[in-house]
């Protein structure tokens, strides 16, 4: 088998996958925008013409694998507001109280004013 085989038959099968999840991707998108109105869920700016590619369909539970026909998995939002909401996930992902990434600090036990009345009175 020469070299020149494996590059293309692994070319072949990228487009292969390529083609399909674009597919996929249409399929709900296009029953995304004819379900709901063509306005960002957050921002609220309304979208027509060839703006509309700016609207996005936005899996609220983050799994692109979950798509219900009801649509109860998606809402629309713009390019924006969809870019915001995906930092937010991996922020509160990265940085969230149940993350072993974020740092653990004990809190604080010492109140530096717990004698203060007391000195107050001494002056007094």
């Amino acid at each position: 088998m020469s070299s020149a085989n494996p590059p293309s038959h692994t070319a072949k099968l990228d487009r292969i996958l390529a083609d399909a999840k674009r597919d996929k991707e249409m399929g709900y998108r296009d029953k995304a925008l004819k379900m709901y109105p063509h306005v960002c869920g957050r921002c609220a700016r309304e979208f027509s013409g060839k703006r509309l590619s700016e609207l996005t369909v936005h899996h609220r539970d983050h799994n692109h694998d979950n798509n219900p026909q009801d649509g109860s998995n998606w809402e629309l939002l713009c390019l924006f507001c969809h870019d915001n909401e995906h930092s937010r996930y991996t922020d509160q992902q990265y940085f969230g109280d149940s993350s072993l990434s974020s740092p653990k600090v004990a809190k604080a036990t010492h109140n530096p004013f717990a004698a203060l009345a007391g000195m107050l009175k001494k002056d007094e």
